[in-house]
Protein backbone atom coordinates (compact mmCIF):
# COMPACT_ATOMS: atom_id res chain seq x y z
CA UNK A 1 0.00 0.00 0.00
CA UNK A 2 1.43 3.45 -0.75
CA UNK A 3 1.90 6.33 1.83
CA UNK A 4 -0.83 8.77 2.61
CA UNK A 5 -0.73 11.39 -0.43
CA UNK A 6 -2.66 14.77 -1.03
CA UNK A 7 -5.30 14.14 -3.42
CA UNK A 8 -4.73 16.02 -6.74
CA UNK A 9 -7.09 18.30 -8.78
CA UNK A 10 -7.20 15.99 -11.73
CA UNK A 11 -8.02 12.79 -9.31
CA UNK A 12 -11.83 14.39 -8.78
CA UNK A 13 -13.73 12.02 -10.98
CA UNK A 14 -11.86 9.03 -9.01
CA UNK A 15 -12.23 10.61 -5.98
CA UNK A 16 -16.32 10.91 -6.88
CA UNK A 17 -16.26 7.34 -7.90
CA UNK A 18 -15.10 6.10 -4.66
CA UNK A 19 -17.67 8.32 -2.78
CA UNK A 20 -20.61 7.18 -4.38
CA UNK A 21 -19.72 3.70 -4.95
CA UNK A 22 -18.94 2.90 -1.25
CA UNK A 23 -21.88 5.64 0.04
CA UNK A 24 -23.78 2.79 -1.14
CA UNK A 25 -23.39 0.57 2.14
CA UNK A 26 -25.75 3.95 3.70
CA UNK A 27 -28.75 3.20 1.23
CA UNK A 28 -31.76 2.51 3.42
CA UNK A 29 -30.22 2.53 6.51
CA UNK A 30 -29.61 6.27 6.47
CA UNK A 31 -33.43 8.59 6.40
CA UNK A 32 -34.84 7.97 2.89
CA UNK A 33 -35.32 11.98 3.37
CA UNK A 34 -31.62 12.31 3.24
CA UNK A 35 -30.36 9.93 0.75
CA UNK A 36 -29.90 11.65 -2.91
CA UNK A 37 -28.56 10.14 -6.12
CA UNK A 38 -25.48 10.37 -6.43
CA UNK A 39 -24.95 10.58 -3.27
CA UNK A 40 -22.07 13.29 -3.87
CA UNK A 41 -22.62 14.97 -7.10
CA UNK A 42 -19.79 17.37 -8.46
CA UNK A 43 -20.42 20.54 -7.90
CA UNK A 44 -20.93 19.08 -4.26
CA UNK A 45 -16.99 17.92 -3.84
CA UNK A 46 -16.34 21.28 -5.73
CA UNK A 47 -18.50 22.90 -2.54
CA UNK A 48 -16.86 20.86 0.11
CA UNK A 49 -12.88 21.78 -1.47
CA UNK A 50 -13.67 25.14 -1.63
CA UNK A 51 -14.82 24.96 1.62
CA UNK A 52 -11.95 23.85 3.03
CA UNK A 53 -12.16 20.41 2.64
CA UNK A 54 -8.11 18.63 1.93
CA UNK A 55 -8.60 15.14 0.59
CA UNK A 56 -6.03 12.58 1.16
CA UNK A 57 -5.88 8.95 -0.53
CA UNK A 58 -3.53 5.93 -0.55
CA UNK A 59 -3.61 3.85 -3.70
CA UNK A 60 -3.71 -0.19 -4.04
CA UNK A 61 -0.64 -2.13 -5.38
CA UNK A 62 -1.88 -1.46 -8.96
CA UNK A 63 -1.70 2.35 -8.17
CA UNK A 64 -4.77 3.41 -8.16
CA UNK A 65 -6.72 5.23 -5.99
CA UNK A 66 -8.21 3.13 -3.17
CA UNK A 67 -9.86 5.02 -0.15
CA UNK A 68 -10.34 9.12 0.35
CA UNK A 69 -10.54 10.87 3.41
CA UNK A 70 -11.07 14.75 3.94
CA UNK A 71 -9.65 16.47 6.35
CA UNK A 72 -11.25 20.54 7.12
CA UNK A 73 -9.69 23.03 9.61
CA UNK A 74 -12.91 24.74 11.44
CA UNK A 75 -11.66 27.42 14.16
CA UNK A 76 -10.48 25.56 16.48
CA UNK A 77 -10.63 21.97 15.53
CA UNK A 78 -10.19 19.57 12.42
CA UNK A 79 -13.32 17.63 11.02
CA UNK A 80 -12.85 14.44 9.03
CA UNK A 81 -14.75 14.33 6.17
CA UNK A 82 -16.22 11.87 3.30
CA UNK A 83 -14.00 9.24 4.65
CA UNK A 84 -14.45 6.18 2.02
CA UNK A 85 -12.63 3.09 0.50
CA UNK A 86 -13.40 1.78 -2.31
CA UNK A 87 -15.98 -1.24 -2.45
CA UNK A 88 -14.24 -4.26 -2.69
CA UNK A 89 -11.10 -3.45 -0.55
CA UNK A 90 -12.87 -2.48 2.95
CA UNK A 91 -11.90 -4.44 5.51
CA UNK A 92 -8.59 -4.44 4.59
CA UNK A 93 -6.85 -1.50 7.01
CA UNK A 94 -7.20 1.46 4.42
CA UNK A 95 -9.60 3.41 6.27
CA UNK A 96 -7.52 2.50 9.13
CA UNK A 97 -4.89 3.80 7.41
CA UNK A 98 -5.69 6.74 6.41
CA UNK A 99 -7.36 7.88 9.34
CA UNK A 100 -4.23 6.81 11.59
CA UNK A 101 -2.10 9.13 9.35
CA UNK A 102 -4.38 11.76 9.49
CA UNK A 103 -4.41 11.95 13.36
CA UNK A 104 -0.74 11.56 13.38
CA UNK A 105 -0.50 15.09 11.75
CA UNK A 106 -3.63 16.12 14.34
CA UNK A 107 -2.52 19.30 16.47
CA UNK A 108 -6.07 19.76 17.54
CA UNK A 109 -9.16 18.09 18.38
CA UNK A 110 -10.67 15.68 15.80
CA UNK A 111 -14.66 15.59 15.32
CA UNK A 112 -16.30 13.21 12.79
CA UNK A 113 -19.55 13.61 12.11
CA UNK A 114 -21.85 10.14 10.90
CA UNK A 115 -25.28 8.64 10.66
CA UNK A 116 -26.02 7.35 13.78
CA UNK A 117 -27.66 4.48 12.03
CA UNK A 118 -24.14 3.94 10.26
CA UNK A 119 -23.31 1.31 13.72
CA UNK A 120 -19.87 0.23 11.07
CA UNK A 121 -18.74 3.46 10.98
CA UNK A 122 -19.52 4.41 14.38
CA UNK A 123 -17.83 1.39 16.01
CA UNK A 124 -14.69 2.45 13.00
CA UNK A 125 -13.84 5.13 14.56
CA UNK A 126 -14.22 4.07 18.43
CA UNK A 127 -11.90 1.28 17.34
CA UNK A 128 -9.48 4.19 16.21
CA UNK A 129 -9.76 6.22 19.43
CA UNK A 130 -12.80 8.50 18.59
CA UNK A 131 -15.35 8.35 21.79
CA UNK A 132 -19.46 9.24 21.20
CA UNK A 133 -19.99 12.44 22.58
CA UNK A 134 -23.58 12.60 24.34
CA UNK A 135 -26.63 14.13 22.71
CA UNK A 136 -26.24 17.59 24.16
CA UNK A 137 -22.68 17.63 22.97
CA UNK A 138 -23.00 16.25 20.03
CA UNK A 139 -25.77 19.07 18.87
CA UNK A 140 -24.04 22.20 20.20
CA UNK A 141 -21.14 20.98 18.24
CA UNK A 142 -23.11 19.82 14.79
CA UNK A 143 -24.24 23.88 15.41
CA UNK A 144 -20.94 24.90 15.51
CA UNK A 145 -18.91 23.33 13.40
CA UNK A 146 -21.06 22.15 10.73
CA UNK A 147 -23.85 23.81 7.96
CA UNK A 148 -26.37 20.66 7.59
CA UNK A 149 -30.05 20.50 7.97
CA UNK A 150 -31.71 19.93 11.14
CA UNK A 151 -33.09 16.81 10.22
CA UNK A 152 -29.24 15.42 9.30
CA UNK A 153 -28.67 16.76 13.32
CA UNK A 154 -31.33 14.38 14.19
CA UNK A 155 -30.45 11.14 12.13
CA UNK A 156 -26.24 11.59 13.05
CA UNK A 157 -23.96 11.57 15.59
CA UNK A 158 -20.15 13.04 16.41
CA UNK A 159 -17.05 11.26 17.40
CA UNK A 160 -14.23 13.16 18.51
CA UNK A 161 -10.44 12.65 19.57
CA UNK A 162 -8.40 15.05 21.42
CA UNK A 163 -4.69 14.24 20.76
CA UNK A 164 -2.39 13.95 23.40
CA UNK A 165 -0.53 16.97 24.53
CA UNK A 166 2.97 16.93 22.72
CA UNK A 167 6.50 18.21 24.12
CA UNK A 168 7.12 22.26 23.70
CA UNK A 169 3.15 22.87 22.80
CA UNK A 170 1.15 24.06 25.11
Amino acid sequence: MSPLRRIAEDERDEVLAIVNAAAEAYRGVIPEDRWHEPYMSAAELDGEIASGVEFWGIEDEAGALAGVMGIQAVRDVDLIRHAYVRPGLQGGGIGRRLLEDLVAKAERPLLVGTWAAATWAIRFYERNGFELVGRDEKNGLLAAYWSIPDRQVETSVVLAHRPPARPGRH
